[in-house]
């Protein structure tokens, strides 16, 4: 429960200017589509953004990516309202944001983010139902005036497309393993960890909170193999990615990547 505690502190409060609210766009999605087993249709939400022009304000988050520069998401991220962020199950799915048509400070093109952060329930964009992402400000300038401070939008999850391995940081203590998965391509967003000593079998991690997956069981001196699936179900085994001498606060490369 203190670790739930502490992140907390680091979910995004900032929404943009302080502005009225635009109208919602008719809430019709495009045909439902699939890539690579993800729901690919377009659907519809509002964005803002938080943070300073260079990203400052973003670091840190509900996922548990610390610094999104050291772990290579850059700006290129967004903090998902109570509705997409799925209790931390979408830490790590990416998307394409448009602006939708508004002469109210719209731009054209799309931008593409990786999910990091939460944006918290409060009296206005982000309460359940709604469908909202408040983006870094250098992302958001990419598809709307600044002074919009609030546009509707249209967005649909993409591929990830990440460069090298799959990462893998380890935390916790001898008998607290937590695992920190991330440059997780394909999907992007984890379904289920399991975790293999050399002289164990496969054990099932839990979630405890964003993407940090955690397991009681002590595999100091052995080597270290995990299995991760996505939640378009596709799962990749790296063996032995943790070697032997493996310590708490390193990180290893997975080499591969979904």
């Amino acid at each position: 429960m203190i670790i739930m505690a502490t992140w907390f502190m680091f979910i995004s409060y900032g929404h943009g200017a302080d502005v009225a609210e635009p109208p919602m766009i008719d809430d019709v999605a495009a045909s439902p589509g699939t890539t690579n087993g993800l729901d690919t249709a377009w659907y519809d939400a509002r964005a803002t953004y938080y943070g300073d022009i260079h990203g400052v304000g973003t670091e840190q988050g509900a996922c548990g990516y610390g610094d999104p520069n050291k772990h290579g998401y850059g700006v290129a991220t967004a903090a998902l309202s109570t509705a997409l962020f799925n209790n931390g199950a979408t830490c790590g799915a990416c998307y394409e944001i448009m602006c939708a048509p508004n002469p109210q400070g719209c731009l054209s093109g799309s931008i593409k983010i990786t999910a990091t952060n939460l944006c918290p329930p409060d009296s206005t964009w982000c309460n359940l139902p709604n469908k909202h992402f408040d983006l870094s400000l250098p992302m958001f300038i990419k598809i709307a005036q600044v002074k919009a401070g609030i546009v509707p939008v249209r967005y649909r999850r993409v591929p990830c497309a990440k460069t090298g391995g799959v990462k893998f940081e380890v935390k916790g203590n001898p008998s607290f393993l937590t695992i920190l998965p991330y440059n997780v391509g394909g999907a992007g967003d984890i379904k289920a960890v399991y975790v293999k000593g050399s002289k164990t079998e496969w054990i099932a991690m839990s979630r405890n909170w964003g993407q940090n997956w955690t397991s009681n069981v002590n595999l100091t001196g052995q080597s270290v193999s995990l299995r991760v699936t996505t939640s378009d179900e596709v799962t990749k085994d790296f063996t032995d990615v943790m070697p032997q001498s493996w310590g708490f606060g390193q990180t290893f490369d997975g080499k591969t990547n979904f």
